[in-house]
């Protein structure tokens, strides 16, 4: 499922009928491209026809899925915040072995960075043009996101503080996230899907050596 499915494959309920099908596609597409714009272009700089037009529609129709600009940069952060959130309690939940708990963790973090770099960039930048109860619904999910990894990482580090154990976790989420930016747009194109896969093992590798290391005390 698409990190902007939000939801639609989920098997409870009454089948979906092909128009609500179209109407859940129309609207992924419809936020997969707010997302290409808003980080590659900022929000402010974006206008809706600017959008129907990256997804194949009229500004105007945008209006049947949404209220406005505004209320896509909300429903795009928060099904994002939801997926990674959802992601993150499967995969660090219960104890097992630390060094593979993380493991899970930080491959899940490369693949969505690798996949959404842009989308990465609009949570870093754009949260502050938010709706206020937006906002403390993402905050709050992103907050809730940091402590499962502080959790897996306070497993191989049992006697390091809050102040390292946090210091680590946004280290990673640094390393992972600018360098995944960084491959999607090497030399001013798009690489190939090799290319992506062997960078994605290699930052797992990197992430997982950074998460390890012993700090000396």
């Amino acid at each position: 499922m698409s990190i902007l499915d939000g939801g639609s494959g989920e098997s409870s309920g009454p089948p979906r009928t092909r128009r609500q099908q179209e109407k859940d596609r129309r609207r992924r597409d419809l936020l997969e491209a707010a997302g290409r714009l808003f980080g590659t272009r900022g929000f402010a700089s974006v206008a809706l026809d600017d959008i129907g037009s990256e997804a194949g529609v009229t500004g105007q129709a945008i209006y049947r899925h949404f209220k406005g600009k505004r209320d896509m940069l909300g429903q795009l952060l928060l099904e994002v915040s939801q997926e990674l959130l959802d992601g993150g309690r499967a995969l660090g939940a219960g104890a097992g072995i630390p060094e593979e708990r993380l493991r899970r963790l930080i491959a899940f973090q490369v693949r969505f960075a690798l996949r959404s770099p842009e989308v990465i960039r609009v949570q870093e930048q754009e949260l502050g043009r938010l709706a206020e109860p937006d906002r403390r619904r993402i905050r709050r999910m992103q907050r809730e996101y940091m402590d499962i990894w502080v959790d897996a990482v306070r497993a191989l580090h049992p006697a390091a503080g809050s102040e390292e154990l946090s210091l680590r976790v946004h280290g990673l989420f640094g390393l992972i996230n600018s360098t995944a930016h960084s491959l999607k747009h090497v030399h001013g194109r798009a690489p190939s899907a090799e290319t992506m896969e062997v960078g994605a093992r290699a930052l797992e590798v990197m992430a997982q050596a950074a998460a390890e290391v012993e700090m000396s005390r």
